[in-house]
This record gives structure tokens, sequence and C-alpha cells, in this order.
């Protein structure tokens, strides 16, 4: 599952995101886009609702992800870089799964079957600055990190790129769709 999480359609990090499935279908998986632009999700209100039944009381583009979210075995993060975090699209979806949190540590309910080989989660992500990777990226990847752990996703790894910031300018990047594309490659059906 991939979800991409930039408000510019076809910008950076889906052309990363694009070329990852691409790998993962050439090595036999199954895959599935997911754009958050275009799926209308608003922020969590925290009204707390989801602590009663688990259920987000919002009816918009986020209910059929809760499903997805919790049936995918490699799940990908696609974001840029946004002031040290996450885009706002992607925080969204984020935040809204505070429903599926609430299952997990209030309610007590088991989110996946224990005996189900290890969810993978991979995060993807550029920004405009060049600045050095470890600062750059690391706000964003805790948050990434923060969902799933909650996800019971194993963190597996990135393919971060700095100094890209024009739309389409990762195309010019000497091997970073090559990267994304054999990453997702070397994924095997579970």
């Amino acid at each position: 599952m991939g979800i991409a999480g930039s408000p510019r359609r076809k910008g950076n990090t889906e052309l990363l995101l694009r070329e990852f499935l691409r790998g993962s279908e050439e090595s036999g998986l199954e895959t599935d886009l997911n754009i958050l632009s275009e799926l209308n999700i608003s922020p969590c209100t925290s009204c707390g609702s989801c602590q009663r039944d688990g259920q987000c009381v919002i009816n918009d583009g986020m209910q059929p992800m809760y499903y997805k979210l919790l049936e995918a075995d490699y799940i990908v993060l696609a974001s840029p870089v946004y002031f040290g975090g996450v885009s706002a699209q992607m925080k969204s979806c984020i935040d809204r799964c505070q429903a599926i949190w609430s299952r997990k540590y209030v309610l007590k309910q088991k989110l996946i079957n224990p005996d189900r080989p290890a969810r993978i989660g991979y995060f993807i992500s550029t920004c405009g600055t060049t600045g050095d990777n470890n600062k750059i990226f690391r706000g964003a990847i805790t948050t990434i990190k923060s969902l799933f752990h909650v996800l019971d996703i194993e963190y597996t790894g990135d393919l971060l790129f700095r100094g890209i910031d024009k739309k389409g300018e990762i195309v010019k990047h000497p091997d970073a769709l090559k990267k994304a594309f054999e990453t997702g490659k070397s994924l095997v059906p579970l």
C-alpha cells in the first residue's frame, strides 16, 4: 500500500512512490496507490468519540483507509518535508489514526493476528533544503515511526532526498528513481 502525502500531484515524492510500487509489482506484489490530496480527509477534531468504540465519527475519505492500513503487508508513506515535518495531508491522515490508537490502547483490541508475518514499512521523502539528512528529516521520521508503532509495522527503511524542490526535479537525480524501483522490487510476498 502506497500513500502519497504531497499536495502537489505527480510531484517528486509521488514519482518516487510510483517507482517503488512499480518495483513491488515486478516482484509479484499487488499494489494500491492512495493519493491523500484526492481523499478529502478532515483533520482530527479530538472529540474523543473513538475512545468509546474505536470508530471515528467523521465520515470522509479516511474511512476506507482504516481497513487498508490494518490489512496491508507493506506500507510505504511518501511525503515532502515542510517545516521539519510531513505535509498537512499526511499529518491529517496520521492524526485520524487516533481511532486505531484508541482500539489498541484504550479498548485493548487486537488489531493484527499475532501469527501474521511482520508487516513492513518504508518512508519516502524529499525536501528543498540541502542541510544534514539527520536534522532535516528527523521530525518527519519520528512521526512516521510513531504511526508504524501503533499499526504494528516495522520501520524497515527510508529513501530521503534533499535539495529537491521544483516539481519533477527528482528525475534529474542520478539514481533516486532507480533506488526507489530497486527497493520496491526487493520486497517479496509474505
